[in-house]
């Protein structure tokens, strides 16, 4: 009995996101059969909520566009795995931040959908914290950027540990820390070490024998997931913007 009102409630969220996806322009009925074939019985609710992202981001996309993605392998695979993301998303800005890749492949020519899908392979690497860092060094302005810092605080305020400190502080230190070596690790932040004026060569952290990090920036890959997903930087202004 428990396992036919689980079916019948699956069956429910599968037809409420097909039916959004019914008026989709053009790509309705395939992405239709998509979400009854890619991820049956879970997390269908998810979907629904990204369709409705996707098919806003679709209908200002040319028809000619659409077409040929879904005329295309790849096109095609970059929309499968862009639902199979959407439905391991746990918030509604991950699933605009995913329709966003998705819409960018099939809109942009110059970009291709394997470049798109990568992407997107990149974001589900990181975590909300990682992607709020990420975003973070796109302006490295002091001072600058002081709303998105604001509303952040809680990820972005630095953790100093020291002698005596308690463990969990510990603990938060590290895994802020974790972060940024991870952002590094998978290319999207660099380090720009401090340089001795004298010698011309890297000074050195005392602590840890690492060379001391003056700060970190974006890198290329870094700064085109962040366009990918959403985040605009604004020409004279110093500002970023957001699609949505």
């Amino acid at each position: 009995m428990e396992d036919d009102l689980e079916q019948n409630k699956t069956d429910t969220l599968v037809a409420s996101a097909k039916s959004v996806l019914g008026v989709v322009p053009f790509a309705g009925p395939l992405l239709s059969e998509l979400i009854g074939n890619l991820i049956p019985n879970q997390r269908i609710d998810r979907l629904t909520k990204y369709v409705q992202e996707l098919e806003t981001r679709l209908s200002n996309i040319q028809e000619k566009s659409i077409e040929k993605a879904l005329s295309n392998e790849e096109g095609i695979d970059l929309l499968e795995e862009g639902f199979v993301q959407a439905s391991r998303s746990l918030t509604d800005e991950r699933r605009r931040y995913v329709a966003n890749i998705v819409a960018n492949g099939i809109d942009d020519e110059s970009i291709e959908y394997s470049e798109s899908k990568y992407v997107l392979k990149l974001l589900q690497e990181l975590n909300e914290q990682e992607v709020i860092w990420l975003r973070f060094y796109m302006v490295l302005t002091i001072g600058g950027d002081e709303e998105f810092r604001e509303k952040h605080k809680n990820v972005l305020e630095p953790i100093r540990a020291h002698i005596g400190s308690d463990e969990r502080t510990i603990e938060k230190e590290s895994l802020q820390e974790s972060y940024k070596e991870h952002l590094e690790r998978i290319r999207l932040i660099q380090p720009h070490y401090r340089i001795d004026r004298e010698t011309g060569i890297p000074e050195f952290d005392r602590f840890n024998g690492k060379p001391d990090v003056s700060y970190y920036g974006l890198t290329p890959l870094g700064r085109m997931l962040l366009r990918q997903i959403g985040f605009e930087e604004r020409e004279n202004a110093g500002e970023i913007g957001v699609r949505s």
